[in-house]
């Protein structure tokens, strides 16, 4: 038999036992000792009852991120109503020939007098007709290829450029920075309009030369804008655990500085849309837009001034309304793209 103390508790498991402890009886109570704590050290990936972290964890975060984004960009009704406003602009410019057949090259001999065909006169020409015999309607649909065509691809061409540009200055800095940013100076203390207007009259007038000019002007912000944002980045733990393993700069710069820097370049990118709108219609206002027979909304706008002091009002309103919408709308949507954008937005 085992003898008990007097309290009534069983004896302890004697030596070597192994297991949990056995609940000992105090008087009418059962009490079950507690249990060794557990040892919390790290455990070593791949062995034996390690735990390995979820997969798809990254791409969740990234998926978390996208919804974030959007959903603070869907709060902005504006910036919907402006990126709906542009698809139907689209739609109208390239699909809307195909559909509403008109004669942009040649004028119309039985259209010269503008008197004969205001808006809504006839069934044929809904807009009305224009002194030299085009179809308004048609010609807005040309002048607005035009138009976008040049705004798009000039700011892409700028925003490329001083991205580039601004990131190699920001990254390498000392004499390079230094020399680099000189060159922004100068360049952009020259006036721009004036400096438009004398490229475009030493060369001839064309569409690409316009993207390549207007772009020409406009990569000085960006490249200024990323310069800052990379004097902060390159200063990053993450950066500079790159560059201790032994990156090179074109791989930190490509991999590291500029993804990071994609809220700015975006932002930029949208509000150079509409300012290279803009500018082609500086210049087609002035005489230096698409050459003939082809046009843009600015040189729509010049001859509709024109035209308006004869009291033909339908040459220049259309143009003037769909440049003053277009450009309020990529506004809007800049503003959306730089709230959703925006880290200190999202932790709001």
């Amino acid at each position: 038999m085992t003898e008990t103390d007097p309290l009534g508790s069983a004896p302890g498991p004697g030596p070597g036992a192994t297991g949990s402890l056995a609940p000992v009886r105090v008087g009418y109570e059962l009490v079950v000792p507690d249990q060794p704590a557990v040892s919390e050290a790290p455990s070593v990936a791949g062995a034996p009852g390690a735990q390995r972290p979820p997969e798809g964890g990254e791409a969740r975060s990234t998926g978390g991120l996208v919804r974030q984004i959007l959903r603070v960009f869907v709060e902005h009704k504006l910036a919907i109503v402006s990126l709906a406003f542009l698809v139907l602009i689209v739609l109208f410019c390239w699909v809307g020939p195909l559909v509403y057949h008109t004669n942009q090259t040649n004028q119309e001999l039985a259209l010269l007098n503008p008197e004969n065909a205001p808006p809504g006169s006839t069934g044929k020409f809904p807009l009305g007709t224009t002194q030299t015999g085009f179809d308004v309607l048609g010609r807005l649909m040309y002048g607005g290829q035009a138009s976008l065509t040049v705004g798009l691809l000039s700011a892409l061409v700028a925003t490329v450029v001083g991205v580039v540009y601004g990131a190699v200055a920001g990254f390498f800095g000392r004499w390079l920075d230094a020399l680099m940013m000189r060159i922004v100076d100068v360049v952009l203390s020259i006036p721009v309009l004036f400096l438009l207007i004398a490229l475009v009259t030493i060369f001839h007038s064309s569409e690409p030369l316009l993207i390549f000019v207007i772009a020409g002007v406009s990569w000085l912000v960006p490249a200024r804008l990323v310069r800052g944002e990379t004097l902060t980045l390159r200063t990053r733990e993450y950066v500079q655990a790159v560059r201790a393993m032994g990156g090179r700069g074109g791989r930190i710069i490509g991999r590291h500085i500029i993804p990071n820097a994609v809220g700015t370049i975006v932002v930029f990118a949208t509000f150079q849309v509409a300012t290279s709108i803009l500018i082609l219609a500086a210049l087609g206002f002035l005489g230096f837009g698409i050459p003939a027979p082809g046009t843009d909304w600015g040189t729509m706008l010049s001859n509709g001034v024109n035209a308006a002091g004869n009291g033909w009002w339908w040459e220049l309103y259309p143009a003037g309304v769909l440049i003053i919408l277009v450009v309020v709308a990529f506004n809007f949507i800049g503003d959306a793209l730089r709230d959703a954008l925006e880290v200190r937005t999202q932790r709001r």
